[in-house]
């Protein structure tokens, strides 16, 4: 049976992308066969497996708007059990396209459905906004993954994510839930980065994740060189991490988990 998360945060630079790619590569790595959906205009996702975001004929943009299906626009990686639908720029014009379309907020679900059987895991990296791709993959999905930096500006726009995936539930994906929150770019030497995990442990006890992803020069070095920390660098600090995250994402599988969305309130702190 194919589980479909999306990862989503509508601010930019918390990890979200990375964490997508090592999951979704911990997993390949476990012979789960996972497909890895590009649909951030950036496409991050895809220059961080190793692949030109300009040298795909097609891309995710194709498949929404133009219907070429994906059986086109699959690609394989480095990785073995690991697929690709990669991103491209003009995925950035795409939000404005498909407000013409019926039922725009399913549009990715819909593209999805004829080979999302194919795989154990469909990853879906949405881009840092609120907008209508973000909404097509939350609609798309059957959870959702929150990566959170562990500063105080993320915890802000936390509240209306925490609305919009309510939104989403109560009308158009009663499916969804909310995987877990996983505390990215965690600095051990500063205090704050402790409180910011206090607090959202506070108020979402059942959600976060224990598995704490440190900030890490071999983390952030790893897109340069197209791979995922599993074969950059495997006994790393972050290699290690996302390997635990990985197993914790699998035990939950098994026990969901069910917990009041209302947003923490951030802290005045600087």
């Amino acid at each position: 049976m194919t589980t479909l998360y999306t990862f989503a945060n509508q601010k930019g630079g918390v990890g979200k992308t990375t964490t997508a790619i090592n999951i979704a590569a911990y997993l390949a790595a476990r012979e789960k066969r996972v497909l890895l959906v590009d649909a951030d205009p950036q496409a991050n996702a895809t220059s961080s497996l190793g692949v030109d975001k300009h040298a795909p004929i097609y891309s995710i943009y194709h498949a929404l708007v133009d219907n070429v299906p994906l059986d086109q626009i699959v690609m394989l990686t480095k990785r073995l059990h690991l697929d690709l639908i990669p991103a491209s720029p003009a995925l950035a014009g795409a939000e404005v396209e498909l407000v013409a379309l019926p039922e725009r907020e399913r549009v990715l679900a819909n593209v999805l459905t004829p080979i999302s059987a194919r795989y154990d895991y469909v990853f879906i990296d949405s881009p840092p906004s609120l907008g209508l791709l973000t909404v097509n993959a939350l609609v798309a999905a059957d959870a959702v993954v929150i990566p959170i930096q562990c500063e105080y500006l993320a915890l802000e726009g936390l509240s209306q994510l925490l609305q919009t995936i309510q939104l989403v539930q109560q009308n158009l994906n009663p499916r969804l839930r909310v995987a877990g929150m996983a505390m990215t770019m965690f600095d051990s030497r500063t205090h704050l980065a402790l409180q910011v995990v206090e607090q959202v442990a506070q108020h979402f006890p059942a959600l976060i994740f224990r598995t704490v992803i440190p900030r890490s020069v071999r983390i952030a070095e790893a897109p340069s060189y197209g791979e995922p920390l599993v074969s950059f660098d495997p006994k790393s600090r972050g290699a290690q991490a996302y390997e635990a995250l990985t197993q914790e994402l699998l035990e939950r599988e098994s026990q969901p988990v069910n917990a009041n969305l209302a947003s923490p309130k951030s802290s005045n702190k600087d």
